[in-house]
């Protein structure tokens, strides 16, 4: 597993990540978005970002385009989270998908997202080779979501 992670440009944090979040607290979803809350891992307080809902063949998936960010080391260790979509909210149980398995979910990912995240993924796009696919996946954690009420 990789320690690299790609932080994100002042546009992308200050402008961007906070019109979409702001947008989704409000019951907009900007393709997909939703307000991640999951339970920090040390202070057990309730930590929240924007991400983008994979939908793939019936199945919910979170994706971290910038790599094995704070999100993704609370969700381990909670196991799951809350889904925020306006004052619609979606608790869940998460796994983690094995690195073997992600190409596809990958794929499925950047086709949707690349324009707002292709940066992140090292030249690899939705049009890349599997094997392409299979040398990013241990550096972009993916969680398979299960709805739990």
């Amino acid at each position: 597993m990789s320690a690299h992670v790609k932080k994100p440009g002042w546009f992308t944090v200050s402008v961007l990540n906070r019109f979409v979040a702001w947008l989704t607290r409000r019951g907009v979803s900007v393709w997909g978005s939703r307000v991640l809350a999951v339970r920090g891992r040390k202070s057990g307080q309730w930590r929240t970002t924007p991400v983008n809902l994979l939908v793939l063949d019936g199945r919910q998936y979170l994706v971290a385009p910038r790599g094995h960010v704070q999100w993704t080391h609370n969700m381990r260790a909670a196991g799951g989270g809350e889904l925020h979509l306006g004052r619609h909210v979606e608790a869940f149980s998460a796994a983690e998908v094995a690195d073997d398995d992600k190409a596809p979910i990958l794929r499925a990912y950047l086709k949707r997202w690349k324009a707002e995240v292709g940066v992140f993924f090292d030249g690899v796009g939705p049009d890349s080779p599997d094997d392409q696919l299979r040398r990013i996946a241990p550096d972009h954690p993916v969680f398979h979501i299960t709805p739990t009420r």
